[in-house]
C-alpha cells in the first residue's frame, strides 16, 4: 500500500528553477511508480467545508502573477475521476465541484512527478480556518482510499512567509531552522498532540505560517497516513531564503 506523502511546491517557477526540491519530485514519481490515481490536497483551495473535483480534463489554473510567459503557458490536462471523486466526497461528507480544475499547488508537484499527465487527478480543499486536528480527522476519512492504489498528496509549504522571502541563494533565517526543526522532530515522535497544537508551542509558529493554509495538507497527509502514521522526511531545503521545501511520507 502506498504511503500518504506531504510535499512543498514552492514557488510556481519551481519547474523552472534549478534547485534540489525539484530534482526530489522528479526523482519521487519514479519511486513511488504510476498509482491508479491521485487524490491531491492543495494550499490553494481553500473553502467553508470539503469539495472535491469531479471534471473530465482538469484545466490548468495559473492562479498567480508576474511570473514568465512561458509559465502562464503551461498546461497540465490530467483526467479526472469522477467515480473517485464522488468516493471522495461521501468520505468527507463534501460536496463536488464540476468546474474546478488545478491551481498550480497541485499541477506544479505533479507535472515533475508525472510529467506525461496521465494519470487521473482529483483534488480535494482544504478548511483553514478549522485547524489541524480537522485536516488530521479530514485526512483519516480519505486514509482507505491508499488500499486502492491512489496516491494521496497534500502540497503546501513547510515555512511559508511571502514577506520574508529573499534573493535565491540567501541564506535560511533562525526562526525558520528553528520552527522546521521543531516541526521535524514531533513528527518523527508521532506527536500528534504538539503537532495539532504548533500555533501555540512551535517557536516561531506564526511568522512561519503566518496564514495556516500552506500548512494543513501537512496534517491532512499524517492523517492519510491511517492511526499512528509513522513519518519519513523524504526531503529537506530550503529557496529564496526561508521557503522550506521539505517533504514527507506517512505510513
Amino acid at each position: 500500500m502506498l504511503p500518504a506523502f506531504f510535499v512543498s511546491h514552492g514557488a510556481p517557477s519551481l519547474p523552472f528553477d534549478d534547485v534540489p526540491a525539484r530534482a526530489f519530485l522528479r526523482d519521487l514519481g519514479h519511486e513511488i511508480g504510476k498509482p491508479r490515481a491521485i487524490l491531491v490536497v492543495s494550499a490553494h483551495w481553500d473553502t467553508p467545508a470539503p469539495q472535491a473535483n469531479s471534471v473530465i480534463i482538469n484545466d490548468t489554473i495559473h492562479d498567480f502573477r508576474g511570473f514568465s510567459p512561458a509559465l502562464h503557458a503551461v498546461r497540465y490536462p490530467a483526467p479526472g475521476d469522477a467515480m473517485l471523486a464522488q468516493q471522495v466526497a461521501a468520505l468527507t461528507g463534501g460536496t463536488l465541484d464540476t468546474q474546478r480544475g488545478l491551481d498550480h499547488g497541485a499541477w506544479v508537484p505533479l507535472m515533475l512527478m508525472y510529467p506525461d499527465a496521465d494519470v487521473p487527478v482529483v483534488q480535494l480543499s482544504v478548511q483553514s480556518h478549522l485547524g489541524a486536528a480537522h485536516h488530521v480527522a479530514l485526512g483519516r476519512s480519505i486514509a482507505s482510499l491508499r488500499e486502492h492504489n491512489v496516491l494521496v498528496i497534500g502540497t503546501g509549504g513547510f515555512v511559508h512567509n511571502l514577506r520574508h522571502i529573499a534573493a535565491e541563494g540567501s541564506p535560511e533565517p533562525g526562526w525558520s531552522k528553528e520552527f522546521s526543526g521543531w516541526m521535524h522532530e514531533k513528527l518523527m515522535a508521532g506527536d500528534e498532540a504538539a503537532l495539532t497544537a504548533y500555533r501555540k508551542l512551535a517557536p516561531h509558529a506564526a511568522l512561519a505560517q503566518p496564514t495556516e493554509d500552506h500548512f494543513m495538507p501537512l496534517f491532512a497527509a499524517l492523517g492519510a497516513g491511517g492511526e499512528k502514521a509513522k513519518a519519513a522526511r523524504l526531503h529537506s531545503s530550503a529557496t529564496f531564503g526561508s521557503l522550506r521545501m521539505d517533504a514527507y511520507s506517512f505510513s
